[in-house]
């Protein structure tokens, strides 16, 4: 196809002399529309030597960026989205160091480089952390494009001073540059630009022009003979062709996509059948469409009117398509990828024939306790799987679970989300805003705390404690106390009563569970879950009766034998 961006790409990598590679690269070239709205991404992280988990980071680096950058809305421009992904791909290496046994070494845990290029319409967008390399071929020569973060403390020792998990906050470089056809970019390792010299690549490039992974090949295996101790990875990038941009052919800038206007039942939209508005609040307008490309049923989510000026509002609005396409779970709604250019801001995720719980608990005023159990477990697998990914939900309510016709529990509205990493580099958006509804939010978000999964879990807890009872934990008086004294008094309110049969086990499940202390509660979902089943032993023994009550034959008799024993002391004595 003219007029359509196309690239060449060799690409090799081998462990070298050492016993394993803890390089690892990849790249992802998307069919249109993606192709022209996000471009093609190429990605190469090298692992620490001094630690035997590194070769993970190197690997979900690449992965995560691969994949999630292209989970990312259309409406974020390049920069953005990488800086999204690779912070959240930071703060879960980080995290997972912090949870292992070796936290305090940082050279033993999950850190490696991170070197990453988009070429997308007809700019190169480069992401870098650490010592692997891009270079741009030009006038036969090559120019290094980033700057290697190694801090030197002698002629022949160094360190790395910024690379992917070694801190909570990530200082990434980025540059843009213009494209022409016939650029050509290098990323390698240290493995490889350390024993190779420029010149060498130059000839090879030169010489094998229609067979870019045989030059990578013959690269590599001179870094080898020139003695190189390392893992050895190189990736060669050539522009063929770029789209032809003229006054009629100018690429609309998606960052600037205009906003659509309320739509009308069986008008047409971008593609789409508009059937019927589902729902409209302040923050946005839900409507149920037909893809007329699919014809399947969908949803679709434009911003709100009153709120399109307000730029923390539209991140918000624009992060839940991302976290829905990212996250793989039956029990979480579902974001496909576009397959074609959107012409307006808007969201598109899977329609879910059922109901709310919220609607769901007007028809079932009453459940049973296995019903109860069955729903939250589900609900429970849902933020399990946003929290293997670092996100908080923070707004988990009846109205944000779906019911379908068979059963299936899903986790819907991702407005209120928090990607770990994301939040603390994106200046507009207050993290201290409580952007859930106040009867099921934590009481730590009251006292101005970013919250944590336990804060989730008191949520479900109070979904719970609902569902039973009808009724809520601390009636209205959470939203009430702001400071921590005021939140020491607060009194849970039983859910025993005497109308229904609730094992007294379970009310101290949810006690538990709804600490105002975070750190009272449940250190996971697990927990929660398999205590909502049967007693916890904690509870059994504090219930259990007396031993002169449960049998007062062995109670009398034990005393008589320590009385004995005191006799029998007193008199040898």
């Amino acid at each position: 196809m003219k007029n359509q961006l196309k690239v060449s790409v060799g690409q090799c990598s081998d462990k070298g002399r050492k016993e394993s590679n803890q390089d690892f690269h990849g790249f992802y070239r998307p069919n249109e529309p993606q192709l022209s709205s996000k471009g093609i991404a190429f990605a190469m992280a090298d692992g620490i030597s001094s630690s035997q988990v590194s070769h993970i980071a190197s690997e979900t680096a690449v992965k995560s960026f691969l994949d999630d950058y292209f989970c990312t809305s259309e409406a974020w421009s390049v920069k953005n989205s990488a800086h999204r992904v690779i912070t959240a791909t930071n703060s879960w290496l980080h995290s997972q160091t912090r949870q292992d046994q070796l936290h305090y070494d940082k050279d033993k845990g999950y850190v490696c480089t991170l070197s990453a290029l988009v070429i997308k319409s007809t700019t190169a967008y480069l992401f870098h952390v650490g010592d692997t390399r891009i270079y741009k071929l030009h006038d036969n020569a090559l120019e290094q494009l980033t700057k290697d973060h190694r801090l030197w403390v002698s002629q022949d020792k160094s360190y790395l001073s910024r690379a992917l998990g070694i801190e909570q906050e990530l200082e990434l470089d980025h540059l843009s540059l213009p494209l022409k056809t016939g650029d050509i970019f290098i990323m390698a390792t240290d493995g490889v630009y350390e024993h190779v010299d420029a010149q060498f690549i130059i000839n090879t490039l030169q010489q094998k022009p229609d067979s870019l992974d045989e030059a990578a090949k013959v690269i590599l295996n001179q870094a080898y003979e020139q003695g190189s101790q390392d893992n050895l990875t190189i990736q060669i990038i050539r522009i063929d062709d770029l789209p032809l941009l003229n006054s009629t052919e100018i690429q609309q800038q998606i960052d600037e996509l205009p906003f659509p206007d309320i739509l009308q039942a069986r008008e047409n939209f971008d593609g789409y059948t508009i059937l019927r508005e589902v729902h409209a609040t302040s923050r946005s307008h839900i409507y149920l469409a037909l893809d007329e490309e699919t014809n399947t049923h969908v949803i679709l989510k434009t911003p709100s009117i009153d709120l399109r000026s307000d730029p923390a509002y539209l991140e918000r609005f624009l992060m839940e398509e991302w976290i829905a396409r990212r996250i793989s779970s039956a029990h979480v709604l579902k974001a496909g990828l576009p397959t074609r250019k959107r012409n307006y801001l808007y969201t598109v995720t899977e329609f879910v024939d059922g109901q709310t719980l919220a609607q769901w608990l007007i028809d079932n005023p009453k459940p049973d306790l296995e019903t109860v159990r069955s729903i939250i477990e589900q609900v429970a697998k849902g933020l399990r799987a946003l929290h293997r990914m670092e996100i908080l939900h923070q707004d988990l309510k009846p109205d944000n679970i779906m019911i379908d016709n068979t059963g299936t529990v899903k986790i819907i509205d991702f407005g209120s989300a928090r990607v770990a990493g994301v939040v603390e580099a994106t200046v507009t958006i207050e993290q201290n805003d409580i952007l859930g509804t106040a009867l099921y939010t934590a009481p730590e978000y009251f006292l101005g705390e970013a919250g944590s999964q336990r804060s989730d879990l008191y949520s479900l807890a109070v979904i719970t404690y609902h569902m039973i009872s009808r009724e809520f934990p601390y009636d209205t008086q959470v939203s009430k106390s702001r400071t921590i004294a005021a939140q020491r008094r607060l009194t849970y309110n039983s859910v025993l009563n005497e109308e229904r049969e609730i094992p007294a086990w379970v009310d101290e499940t949810l006690k538990k569970a709804l600490h105002p202390n975070p750190y009272k509660r449940y250190e996971s979902l697990s927990e929660f879950l398999f205590d909502l089943r049967q007693p916890n032993k904690a509870f059994l023994n504090k219930t259990r009766p007396p031993i002169m009550d449960r049998n007062p034959v062995v109670f009398w008799q034990s005393i008589s034998l320590i009385l004995s024993i005191i006799i029998a002391a007193l008199l040898i004595r």
